[in-house]
């Protein structure tokens, strides 16, 4: 006999949406956690976040004398990249577990961004003012400290100086145009990420992985994410319409495909994708 107060399970998307529904409240790391649950739908979730738990208990009895924000800066970084030996998997980067943080904890190998969620997770418990930064081409962290501020590369551990950042932006800057008169400044590229932008990222490059190894069911698993988490970014719904075609499934291709031309803004790719639907409407006939 079942009891008035059982709750259906929600499914994997279902609780996606219920985490980042509101900025406010947005958890970052149960969220980035919760991406994993398409490729293994049997991980916990709770089980993961308990095993970070562990590590922030394990550097907090390091840091337990340590009262300046440095130390404790210090201390973590030993901790995470030396101790533990988090790093960039520079033998295998696009491989998709990369960007799971349930086998991120067990391989200790990652890309910037996992990486650095996890790091974040464990300097914020820390108290100490860390951010993630979506510096182009290059997922970044930072804290302030009373004397300045600190930026780090979480793929290496590598403490980067205002020349470092300079030097990785110039190939960003010259293929868009950002020299001379249309220059800006590294601080600009160096502003702390919302939670919603990070997670966006990490589905970001699934998304560019699944796509160039034409991997459509999970791109497609992606797309949800995405348009959960950005309802209004409306190439989203573009990029899953003609994943959809690849699939096969023309009724959800126009349904998708329709919801972006009638929204964006781009008057020739609006073009090129009204003839994709034309072609797609004359196969539902």
């Amino acid at each position: 006999m079942s009891s008035a107060f059982e709750f259906p399970t929600p499914t994997p998307l279902g609780y996606f949406a219920a985490l980042v529904a509101d900025d406010e409240d947005l958890p970052l790391l149960e969220a980035a956690t919760a991406i994993a649950q398409d490729e293994y739908p049997e991980m916990d979730v709770q089980a993961v976040l308990g095993d970070v738990d562990q590590l922030l208990a394990r550097v907090r009895r390091r840091c337990a004398d340590a009262t300046d924000p440095l130390q404790r800066l210090r201390a973590l970084n030993q901790f995470f990249f030396r101790d533990m030996g988090f790093g960039g998997n520079v033998n295998n980067y696009y491989d998709p577990d990369n960007s799971f943080l349930n086998v991120m904890l067990k391989t200790r190998r990652g890309i910037p961004i996992t990486l650095g969620v996890l790091w974040l997770e464990l300097a914020q418990g820390l108290g100490l003012k860390a951010r993630g930064v979506n510096f182009p081409g290059h997922f970044m962290v930072k804290v302030n400290l009373p004397n300045g501020q600190v930026v780090i590369d979480p793929f290496t551990g590598q403490s980067l100086s205002r020349e470092d950042l300079s030097e990785r932006l110039e190939p960003y800057k010259r293929r868009n145009g950002l020299v001379d008169d249309f220059d800006v400044p590294v601080g600009l590229y160096l502003q702390a990420a919302p939670s919603r932008e990070i997670l966006s990222r990490m589905l970001r490059n699934l998304k560019e992985i699944h796509r160039t190894q034409e991997d459509w069911l999970r791109l497609i698993a992606v797309q949800d994410r995405l348009l959960v988490l950005l309802p209004d970014a409306w190439t989203e719904y573009r990029d899953r319409g003609l994943a959809w075609a690849e699939m096969g499934d023309a009724r959800l291709a126009v349904s998708d495909l329709e919801i972006y031309i009638a929204h964006t803004d781009d008057a020739l790719d609006r073009d090129a994708m009204d003839r994709r639907l034309q072609e797609l409407r004359r196969a539902l006939n």
